[in-house]
């Protein structure tokens, strides 16, 4: 039995981050490995803003506060900052994850992902610029990723900060490498000479609506569509048409990750419940990258807005263009909310999905076992 640490995005309070990690931690278990998840120190983004300087409590209080500007009703607000408080307290424990950090343990295999685990050259103060998430002063036999991903971080944006030297020269000493993106794909052989193994995000890889016992059975008295959105990137007109369309369709309005000013109940729940919520759910509306993968998991009707990258600001079209092309789900996509309606009135065949999935799945459980 090997000894295989994780190292990825596990204490991020995201529903995403943590089925991810999950997902990624029983695919290596059920092949017989034992496995921890590893922490990394947070260093200084690359990019600066005036909250770098701010002490974490500070940027909480100013998250709270962030929160109350948002137009939404104040019981959605409220909801919405008790579940980020309490999420590390309630679900990290169903990762294994520990209050204490566990920093640098002796391990067979590091495995560095999935998620966006070299996404180096941004602002987030929750991640920074942090070598050890390129294997960086390991005590790891080997080191190799999974499904990584560069994000918006570009080798131009690389190059701009004068940092594809260092981080080339790191990428270099893995065994093997795997990212989930062409972006990735390219700055990887840009700047090493590794060859490229392609896999799909473990959310997808992992079989959670047949194998995991987790995910209960949620029954509820009224028909609902889920927006699943990032708080504050659903425009005013794009609330005002979701709300009308979901009036005529005579659906609710499920928030879920997210408050949103259209929607009619914010869904405070655990991360196996929010696959429950989807599998139950009328059709999608999601601006996020696992938006889309739990929408195909459960098989629903779902619409992907694309948010272009301007400047510093965070976009998904790099990688939800890749992810659905992948799938020949290009059609799900749009830039323009009234697409929705079309986008959502169409069917999936989610029977020609389902044998993409399955040749993604043994490429990617060969990787793993074949690496590890």
């Amino acid at each position: 039995m090997k000894k295989v640490g994780i190292m990825s995005m596990q204490r991020i309070v995201n529903y995403g981050s943590f089925l991810q990690a999950y997902a990624l931690k029983q695919l290596i278990e059920e092949q017989g490995n034992k496995v921890e998840f590893v922490d990394y120190h947070i260093g200084a983004p690359i990019i600066k803003d005036n909250t770098n300087n701010e002490n974490k409590f500070i940027r909480k209080v100013k998250k709270g506060i962030e929160t109350f500007k948002y137009k939404a009703p104040i019981s959605h607000k409220i909801s919405f900052i008790r579940y980020k408080q309490s999420f590390a307290k309630n679900y990290m424990r169903l990762l294994g994850v520990e209050k204490e950090m566990n920093y640098n343990p002796i391990l067979d295999c590091l495995v560095i992902g999935s998620d966006e685990v070299f996404n180096c050259i941004q602002k987030n103060t929750n991640v920074g610029y942090s070598l050890e998430l390129f294997g960086k002063d390991n005590k790891a036999k080997k080191v190799i990723s999974y499904a990584a991903s560069f994000g918006n971080t570009t080798l131009e944006k690389l190059k701009e900060y004068n940092k594809e030297k260092e981080i080339g020269r790191l990428l270099n000493k893995f065994d093997t490498i795997s990212v989930r993106d062409n972006n990735s794909g390219m700055i990887v052989e840009s700047l090493t000479d590794k060859e490229v193994t392609y896999n799909l995000d473990p959310v997808l890889i992992y079989d959670y609506i047949n194998c995991c016992n987790k995910i209960p059975k949620i029954t509820s008295n009224e028909k609902y569509l889920i927006l699943y959105a990032y708080s504050g990137r659903i425009t005013e007109e794009e609330a005002f048409w979701i709300k009308q369309y979901a009036k005529q369709k005579n659906l609710k309005v499920y928030a879920i990750g997210g408050i949103q000013r259209c929607a009619d109940r914010f869904i405070s729940c655990s991360p196996f419940e929010v696959l429950a919520y989807f599998e139950n759910a009328e059709e999608v509306i999601t601006d996020t990258f696992h938006g889309s993968i739990f929408s195909i998991i459960t098989h629903r009707k779902f619409a992907t807005l694309i948010r272009k990258s301007v400047g510093d600001s965070y976009g998904n079209e790099e990688k939800l263009t890749d992810l659905l092309s992948r799938l020949k789900l290009n059609d799900r996509m749009t830039t323009d909310i009234s697409k929705v309606s079309e986008i959502n009135n169409n069917s999936i065949d989610y029977e020609m999905i389902m044998d993409i999935l399955d040749k993604y799945r043994k490429i990617a459980k060969k990787y793993l076992e074949e690496n590890i």
